[in-house]
């Protein structure tokens, strides 16, 4: 689902995937036990960057659609009408799955 959303020069909007809550055993995780996704989809992505030697646009290499993993850390979280999504530079992403 693409945001009616643009966010700014070479950032992207991920909806996070949701927690594992269980094990490949079969155990129930604790939602206090639960570890952050690394891994979500794209719901909107920015214009680009401009380059510093020639002023022009480079375009983003992600699009809206695309499933990422990106890093532990990554992103600064948001909530928009009433979801909680990220915000990160399109560096933090390790890769796309294809």
């Amino acid at each position: 689902m693409a945001l009616n959303v643009e966010p700014g020069a070479d950032r992207v909007v991920v909806e996070a995937a949701p927690a594992e809550t269980k094990t490949a055993s079969g155990i129930y995780i604790p939602e206090t036990a639960q570890e952050k996704p690394q891994k979500g989809t794209i719901v909107a992505v920015g214009p680009g960057r401009k380059s510093e030697q020639t002023g022009n646009l480079i375009p983003m290499t992600y699009k809206v659609g695309d499933v990422v993993l990106y890093g532990k850390y990554a992103g600064t979280e948001v909530t928009y009408e009433g979801k909680d999504y990220l915000i990160m530079k399109e560096s933090d992403i390790h890769w796309k799955f294809v």
